[in-house]
């Protein structure tokens, strides 16, 4: 995707201050704790393409509004994906800001996960 260079400059600005993992790290940390959220902060017509199996749903666009509401405990372990890890990085250093402690954003997102063989659902 063509991104726009305003968009990458505030990408790579949050980059630094926040965690991103790879798929190999995503799985390990999923499958040691059955409580970590995999999280998916795509567009609503991107969900409904497709996503991966077992994930939860928060748009980026509400992530602020409603992220409290879904998990208020801010120990909560989630990792977040988007398309390609992009908007994922910096819906990570929002939730950090909100005083979310142990937050992730995929490296390579829905597209990475997808060439991989990741489980998906319509």
């Amino acid at each position: 995707m063509d991104h726009s260079p305003g968009f990458l400059k505030v990408v790579n600005e949050v980059r630094p201050c926040i965690k991103e993992i790879n798929l190999t790290e995503a799985r390990a940390r999923l499958e040691a704790n059955p409580k970590a959220i995999l999280l998916d902060v795509r567009e609503d017509n991107e969900w409904a393409a497709g996503h991966a199996t077992g994930a939860r749903h928060l748009g980026r666009g509400v992530l602020e509004r409603d992220i409290e509401k879904q998990f208020p405990d801010p120990n909560t372990e989630i990792i977040m994906y988007c398309g390609g890890g992009y908007r994922s990085a910096l819906a990570c250093d929002i939730a950090q800001r909100m005083g979310y402690r142990q937050v992730a954003s995929l490296a390579g997102g829905y597209k990475a996960m997808a060439e991989a063989g990741w489980s998906m659902d319509r």
